[in-house]
């Protein structure tokens, strides 16, 4: 489980990730849902943020055409709002049942780019990921894995991955956002943290 893991002081592991399958939308339960059974729904609602978004209030333009205005206070609160929002960035975001409120927002927008890290076996060299619109990743200065795909799955960050000598089976990873910004990005999973920086 993308486990390259190298300690720095103070901090937890860094290491160079994966990425999976394309973003999945929102859909309402229809009879193509009972053939799914023990597969988690993925209940991320993907959007634009619109011109009546404020500080306080997010305004989803959602891919269905849905029109969602949402409060983020609790999302602020909880520390749950990755990458900020924008009128025109491209929105990820969790809500709660009533669909009132956002329970997390990731800024898709912000998350497209190249992210970097030490090496951690030479120690000044930078590895990690160029993550792109339409679930595309490749990996930067990274011959011992091939990188498939990406998604946000229920306000997560979802990375496949193909390593070297594992044959042509995917391994493909769940972590929490951290924090997501123009120049930091840090997810985790369990106790293991990883850090990246915007690659210039």
């Amino acid at each position: 489980m993308c486990k390259l893991i190298s300690r720095a002081i103070g901090t937890a592991a860094i290491i160079a990730m994966t990425a999976c399958g394309g973003n999945k939308t929102q859909v309402s339960f229809d009879e193509s849902d009972t053939l799914q059974i023990g597969v988690e729904r993925n209940y991320t609602v993907f959007g634009v943020c619109g011109e009546a978004s404020a500080m306080n209030t997010l305004q989803l333009i959602s891919d269905s055409g849905d029109t969602l205005n949402l409060s983020v206070e609790e999302a602020k609160e909880q520390e749950q709002v990755f990458g900020g929002y924008a009128v025109g960035d491209r929105l990820a975001v969790m809500t709660n049942t009533s669909m009132t409120a956002a329970t997390l927002v990731v800024n898709e927008t912000t998350l497209m780019g190249d992210w970097v890290t030490l090496n951690p076996i030479d120690g000044f060299s930078y590895m990690g990921m160029s993550i792109r619109e339409g679930g595309i990743v490749e990996g930067i200065e990274q011959a011992h894995m091939q990188y498939k795909s990406w998604s946000i799955y229920n306000g997560k960050l979802e990375l496949a991955v193909i390593r070297e000598g594992g044959g042509e089976e995917e391994e493909i990873t769940t972590y929490d956002f951290v924090k997501l910004d123009a120049d930091s990005l840090i997810f985790r999973e369990g106790d293991d943290y990883y850090e990246y920086s915007r690659q210039r």
